[in-house]
């Protein structure tokens, strides 16, 4: 993990925003005791109207952003998608595409194209995005590379109703707020924050039912108890988040892609501190207390728990691998077909792009891709190379 040390300095305006966020934290932890969750906090970092991370103007996405996501790295990672999200439209007889948190746009650009090109466009493919701004950026997007196809792209501020067709979201849920917990000695305590000295600063109380009762069941599921001093989160949102999407989706397939690992490897014993990760400029850290507003924050996702998730809302999973594997079950090689006819400058950033996509050192992976479905008893070509579902 990165030092604070090793961060670029704020701007003058990045100070001044962020200012005015954490005097707004600051003064919901005076109005609930001294003291809020950490779910809390992270919901405000990152959602907080006007001055939270997904819902301010900053650049996040790209080189002058803060990190960068598969898409903005190549083309290939959204046709791939486009693939998968054909043959489920094909097996239904049409439908609609809805993309959870649609970043800059280019995912659901290059997946309209794309799936033009296959002659097996939805409906409609709809977006449902929580940031205002990212929601302009989007339109922008869109109506830039593929403005004969905006007519069809719908916007929502809420789970549609009995969806037929494919759901998908690309680094969405290590953005749900998470709990964080310690254990001291026998007893669970809640990680949430503070104001003391002038700052924000951790503080722990005796855990709620809700959150011992979630922590108790990881560890009975592991077969043993976290040691003393064993600092991790867990997610309390994903149940009823999952429970939103299987109410929405009538008959066909949601694909998660996202870092993460099944719950036993995730709460390894050496994997003891947690696995929160911050990006600003490119750098990441694990310093969420910092920088509040204009640095991302995420938690490593549990597979586990959405499989489970997933499985209590009358869902199925269709299949669980890394994102490496899903890349190729889908077709990336085809893709690459006519390589070997383009220039010699554009062969060798198609051949970066690959490696970073799929190598194990790179996304290939430390991404997973989970597809649950609804009303679909067909198997999906993302994980017919290599189902890692009995990991879950």
């Amino acid at each position: 993990m990165s030092a604070a040390a090793d961060l670029p300095p704020l701007t003058p305006e990045e100070i001044a925003h962020s200012e005015r966020l954490v005097h707004r934290i600051r003064d919901a932890i005076d109005a609930h005791g001294g003291w809020i969750s950490f779910e809390r906090f992270m919901e405000m970092a990152l959602y907080e109207p006007g001055l939270g991370y997904y819902s301010a103007g900053s650049t996040k996405l790209g080189s002058a952003g803060d990190f960068v996501t598969a898409p903005e790295i190549s083309s290939l990672f959204s046709r791939c998608l486009a693939s998968q999200c054909a043959e489920v439209l094909q097996t239904l007889g049409g439908g609609d595409v809805l993309e959870l948190g649609a970043g800059s746009g280019t995912m659901a650009a290059d997946i309209l194209a794309e799936l033009a090109n296959q002659q097996c466009l939805p409906d409609r493919y709809l977006i449902l995005e929580v940031s205002a701004d990212l929601r302009e950026r989007q339109q922008q997007t869109l109506a830039a590379r593929v403005p004969e196809l905006l007519s069809r792209v719908q916007w929502l501020d809420a789970w549609p109703v009995a969806l037929s067709g494919v759901i998908v979201a690309n680094e969405v849920l290590d953005a749900l707020p998470v709990q964080r917990f310690c254990i001291r000695g026998t007893q669970v305590n809640a990680v949430g924050v503070t104001w003391q000295l002038g700052r924000l600063d951790w503080s722990e109380v005796r855990a709620d039912p809700a959150l011992e009762l979630a922590v108790r069941a990881i560890e009975r599921a592991n077969g043993e108890p976290f040691p003393d001093g064993y600092l991790s989160e867990v997610n309390l949102r994903l149940v009823p988040w999952i429970a939103g999407l299987a109410g929405a989706l009538a008959a066909g397939a949601a694909i998660f892609i996202d870092y993460g690992l099944p719950q036993r490897e995730y709460y390894r014993a050496e994997r003891r501190e947690g696995t929160l990760l911050c990006h600003y400029r490119h750098r990441f850290h694990d310093l969420p207390l910092m920088n509040v507003g204009v640095q991302d924050i995420g938690a490593w996702v549990d597979f586990t728990a959405v499989a489970s998730a997933a499985s209590d809302a009358g869902m199925n999973v269709a299949g669980f691998t890394t994102q490496a594997h899903f890349l190729i079950g889908c077709g990336i090689e085809s893709f690459m077909a006519n390589i070997a006819e383009q220039p010699v400058t554009e062969r060798v950033q198609l051949a970066r792009q690959v490696m970073v996509l799929t190598l194990p050192g790179e996304m290939g992976e430390r991404f997973k891709v989970i597809g649950l479905t609804a009303n679909y008893d067909y198997p999906l070509r993302g994980f017919g190379v290599r189902d890692l579902s009995g990991s879950l």
